[in-house]
């Protein structure tokens, strides 16, 4: 299996579906275990923009200065190639690494999905964290988000 490529090695703990991997026990809250989460998927219209391998992202974010985008999906892929969903108290977080050229909006907050903002014309980074109250169960590499001019 691919090695993962994580900011903090500890963070990998959060992911089970609850159709596919079952519920939690009294041993303590579901996981995201990096065997059952293969790949994270960035959907547009039914189009996947950019694909985190565990490693690193295939594809990049764009958007135009002044605008946001349609919704996005945050997919999350098992190793078989299905959807999976985050347990109970899992939620999305997107850091930008500056927020004055780029924005992530949600429509509700830690929902698996939003808006990418164009502030400013240029180039920054957003990463992709699953989140457990203040802990980062799962953190992405940074993919690059391009800001273009109207």
């Amino acid at each position: 299996m691919m090695k993962r490529n994580l900011r903090n090695a500890a963070m990998v703990a959060v992911l089970a579906s609850a159709v596919g991997l079952g519920a939690c026990g009294d041993d303590g809250p579901v996981g995201i275990d990096d065997e059952n989460v293969e790949r994270i998927q960035l959907v547009l219209n039914s189009q996947i923009l950019a694909e985190y391998d565990g490693t690193s992202w295939g594809g990049a974010l764009s958007v135009t200065e002044g605008t946001s985008t349609a919704h996005f999906d945050v997919r999350l892929i098992d190793h078989d190639g299905d959807v999976v969903q985050a347990p109970s108290g899992v939620y999305l977080q997107v850091d930008i690494a500056n927020e004055e050229i780029a924005g992530w909006e949600q429509d509700s907050a830690g929902e698996f999905g939003g808006h990418l903002r164009g502030v400013a014309v240029g180039e920054t980074e957003a990463v992709f964290k699953l989140m457990r109250g203040t802990v980062e169960e799962y953190v992405t590499t940074a993919v690059d988000v391009t800001v273009t001019a109207p």
